[in-house]
């Protein structure tokens, strides 16, 4: 299995697993914007070389959109196979090339978030555990902060404060959201012309910067839909599932 990583110098032209498709495409276009001021702080996007999602993200964690504390360490924004792509062993291959690539660059250990139970867009636990991960910290409501060291004594990563600060959100729904997962660009206007059509409070807060990233109120800054103060879903939604949870409000 081959490896492809992305550069300044092939962005253009390779697709990006998460989201196959042309480059004009509003996902592409978004995802591949955001990856190339990544790449210069020192993000490494690997794909194997297959047409479908078979890739692992991974950067400084010093540079990760997140609110982490974890100095010296890799943050690995996703590690992703599906489909028919699974059962093969490509999950052990892109992690091992993390891992490989990591130790030359003197890193500390991993860093990934995942949760208490199988939930989309984070990594699996049962299956970081295997792979020798263990649970560094914990923010509700479900969220695990799991890490790799590479050698004894390396001190864990931890949550920031601002993921167990609510207290000052406004009331109704807010969305916090980045450009890092291609979904978003085609979904949050979607749900936002959604909740004005049936009167819902809802504001999108849109993070532009790493500093915002890092100080957000939730530990998965790529989309996390609150209300009233309290997380919803961390899952980007679409047309049907957002609208159960508007009915489910009342709305």
């Amino acid at each position: 299995m081959e490896l492809i990583r992305l550069t300044q110098e092939n962005l253009e032209k390779e697709h990006i697993c998460c989201a196959i498709s042309n480059n004009k495409d509003i996902q592409v276009m978004s995802k591949k914007n955001w990856l190339k001021d990544r790449i210069d702080e020192g993000l490494v996007f690997l794909k194997a070389n297959v047409r479908g999602k078979c890739f692992i993200e991974y950067i400084p964690a010093e540079y990760a959109w997140t609110p982490v504390e974890a100095e010296g360490y890799m943050y690995i924004d996703c590690l992703w196979v599906s489909g028919q792509l699974k059962g093969h062993g490509y999950s052990n291959l892109l992690l091992e090339a993390c891992m490989e690539d990591s130790r030359a660059k003197g890193k500390k250990g991993l860093v990934i978030l995942s949760s208490k139970k199988k939930m989309g867009f984070l990594s699996d636990l049962g299956y970081m555990a295997y792979k020798g991960f263990q649970t560094a910290d914990a923010a509700e409501p479900y969220f695990e902060l799991m890490y790799l060291p590479f050698a004894e004594g390396a001190e864990p990563p931890r949550f920031r404060d601002t993921v167990r600060r609510h207290g000052d959100m406004p009331k109704g729904f807010v969305l916090y959201y980045t450009n890092q997962c291609p979904f978003t660009a085609k979904y949050v206007p979607k749900l936002e012309e959604m909740a004005k059509a049936r009167n819902a409070v809802f504001q999108s807060v849109h993070i532009r910067t790493r500093e915002d990233a890092q100080n957000a109120p939730s530990a998965f800054t790529t989309f996390s839909l609150f209300h009233d103060g309290q997380l919803v879903t961390h899952e980007i939604l679409s047309e049907k599932k957002f609208d159960k949870i508007l009915a489910d409000k009342g709305l």
